[in-house]
């Protein structure tokens, strides 16, 4: 029994148990309903490893591996959770799933001939060098790199398909809100490839083991690692509001955009938007959208979006941003207001996306900025 290896992973399982019964508890959503999925699959692949950690395998052998095929099914879980969060219409058919299913298949056909032909007892002695036989020991390697390779193979793909979902999510709301912190799960995509290295290390590390490779901390930094991505993943998870169409990104086209708007009607559309920014202070409306501007302004979204993008060469997001921070510069020049208070006073209601913005325009934090202003007047 490896001691510490139980101790990590009954950890990691206390962790996905709990997140699980907080899942089950909340309002049935299909963002909920394929978490629970993925907290289950998660528990599964938990418990396998605790079938070795503990020696339960010298009792069940024929629970060890049991659990790859399902294993496989984790990146098209991780995926379909992400449709469901982040796709305006989170709709699957029937090829989704089989592919998605595909993984298993072919996991379990690898894996058969050493499943059927070997007995507990020959499996059991494969444990130890010194009663392994080597043909037997030769058909365990096969299955092991084989499922392996698939379980990368089918995680790269379907996490490659979740970063690519992300960032599109990203830059939809960027075309319609001011304010994206709250909607567009920033917290995702660091989570992802953090979890994509834990598995990548973890596939490689457990292949290694057949041949009698390993390296430092194999056994044990990264089952910390992998407990603490797993318990970020559940506490942002089960924290993340459910987003309902209007708060998600309009899907749009992979085709370049092509101008329906004459060139004469964007630059007077462009006028109307510098006014309302400079002249109404638009911008400085909490949580601003395309819809609202469009209202204000009486004219379509779809006009307003095309005379940014083709025009002025930029989204919604960075227009009345780029305003917000110039009013902000402003103020941190002439006035001793508080930095939070001038944050709220030119639209933004998060500190980190306000901070954010201004480091990226300015190269400085709102602090520094006033800083270096008020040395140059001095």
């Amino acid at each position: 029994m490896n001691v510490l290896g139980t101790l990590i992973y009954a950890c990691m399982f206390g962790i996905l148990a709990l997140a699980l019964l907080q899942a089950v508890n909340k309002p049935r959503q299909m963002q909920t309903t394929y978490l629970i999925a993925l907290l289950v699959l998660l528990i599964i692949h938990v418990c396998g490893e605790l079938v070795v950690y503990t020696g339960a395998y010298q009792y069940v052998p024929w629970l060890v591996g049991a659990q790859y095929p399902l294993r496989v099914l984790l990146g098209p879980a991780l995926y379909l959770y992400a449709c469901a969060t982040m796709s305006p219409n989170p709709e699957f058919s029937k090829r989704t799933y089989l592919w998605a299913l595909s993984g298993p298949v072919l996991v379990i056909a690898v894996m058969l001939p050493f499943t059927i032909s070997l007995s507990s007892a020959e499996k059991l002695a494969l444990a130890d060098p010194a009663t392994r036989n080597p043909e037997h020991y030769k058909l365990a390697l096969f299955s092991c790199f084989a499922a392996t390779q698939i379980f990368v193979l089918y995680t790269a793909v379907y996490f490659f398909r979740a970063l690519k979902l992300h960032r599109r999510h990203r830059q939809q709301l960027m075309e319609r809100f001011s304010e994206i912190e709250s909607r567009s799960l920033s917290w995702f995509g660091v989570i992802l490839l953090s979890w994509g290295l834990v598995w990548l290390c973890y596939a490689t590390g457990y292949v290694s083991v057949f041949y009698g490779w390993r390296w430092f901390g194999q056994g044990v930094i990264l089952p910390i690692f992998e407990t603490c991505v797993l318990l970020a993943f559940a506490y942002l998870a089960l924290k993340q509001p459910i987003l309902v169409k209007a708060d998600k990104g309009e899907p749009r086209s992979e085709q370049p955009r092509t101008s329906t708007v004459s060139l004469d009607r964007m630059q007077r559309i462009a006028v109307k938007l510098q006014s309302a920014m400079k002249e109404e202070h638009l911008f400085m409306e909490e949580d601003l959208s395309l819809n609202k501007l469009s209202k204000a302004i009486g004219i379509s979204e779809n006009h307003i979006s095309e005379t940014l993008s083709q025009l002025l060469k930029t989204n919604f997001f960075q227009f009345v941003n780029g305003y917000r921070i110039s009013h902000a510069e402003k103020l941190l020049k002439e006035t001793d207001m508080q930095i939070l208070t001038i944050q709220f006073e030119v639209g933004f209601n998060s500190k980190s996306t306000f901070n954010t913005a201004f480091k990226k325009a300015t190269g400085l934090t709102p602090s520094l900025y006033r800083k270096q202003q008020k040395a140059v007047t001095a």
